[in-house]
């Protein structure tokens, strides 16, 4: 009986140990399930979060995508809207040019304009300063008489040219003698110098106004005889210079200015 006491003990202390490691065992497997199942959650929570960030990714490549194709159409556009500006530049350029010669001819044709228009002036001018002064009576007129000669008529008809562009003076045809007394045979006609300087200057205004076509309106004609000379009546020349036609340009009668100012 005593030496069956002691092996009891150790097989109690070997029954007691063994059911503490069991439950340890347990405690420690229950644990470790878990720990397992919160991180297979961990797990399966992070697999959706790299899910949802992938397609956050794959959603931005999208945008970047989208925006590198704006970028690249926009590229597109500036190099047209370049192209374009370029062609504009080109086309002010030539219209420029364009215009610069325009102006050029215009400043030039302006220039001939006034070229023309002073030499027109220097031509008129010097016209009505030739008929300011003498026509010679030979050049129209045989002597003692009043009918235009052929030479004289082409003068007139110079002279009339020039004398349809005088809208705004009256235009005087005024005839001249020498002092010599007119002749027997033409007193019947021509009774003094007054009556033939009359006559001729009357003559050329007719020829003024029928054959030129100057208005007769602005016309007027006057003979002052031997009383106006140019020059001495005692020398043949100077009785030459004497007869003569004058046509001069004169202010208008003070009553056409009237009826323009009515």
């Amino acid at each position: 009986m005593q030496r069956s006491h002691p092996f009891v003990l150790l097989l109690v202390a070997g029954l007691f140990t063994g059911c503490v490691s069991s439950s340890k065992y347990h405690e420690l497997e229950t644990k470790a399930s878990t720990e397992r199942t919160s991180l297979e959650k961990d797990i399966a929570s992070l697999r959706s979060q790299v899910a949802s960030q992938r397609d956050e990714v794959a959603r931005r490549e999208a945008q970047i995508a989208s925006l590198n194709q704006q970028i690249s159409s926009l590229n597109q556009q500036s190099t047209d809207l370049e192209a374009k500006k370029a062609g504009l530049e080109r086309d002010i350029a030539a219209l420029g040019d364009r215009l610069g010669d325009a102006e050029k001819r215009a400043a030039e044709a302006a220039a001939q304009k006034d070229a023309e228009i002073n030499r027109l002036k220097g031509t008129y001018d010097s016209l009505v300063k030739d008929l300011q002064s003498e026509i010679v009576e030979k050049i129209l007129f045989d002597s003692g008489k009043a009918e235009i000669k052929p030479q004289g008529k082409d003068v007139l008809g110079k002279v009339g040219q020039v004398l349809l562009g005088v809208k705004d003076k009256q235009i005087r045809i005024e005839g001249y003698t020498d002092s010599v007394p007119i002749g027997v045979a033409l007193r019947q006609q021509f009774p003094t110098n007054w009556e033939l300087s009359a006559v001729r200057a009357t003559t050329v205004l007719r020829f003024l106004e029928e054959k030129a076509g100057v208005d007769g309106k602005n016309l007027a004609a006057v003979g002052y005889g031997p009383f106006r000379p140019v020059a001495s009546n005692d020398t043949t020349e100077g009785k030459a210079e004497n007869r003569r036609i004058e046509i001069t340009l004169t202010p208008l009668d003070v009553q056409e200015v009237l009826k323009g100012l009515k």
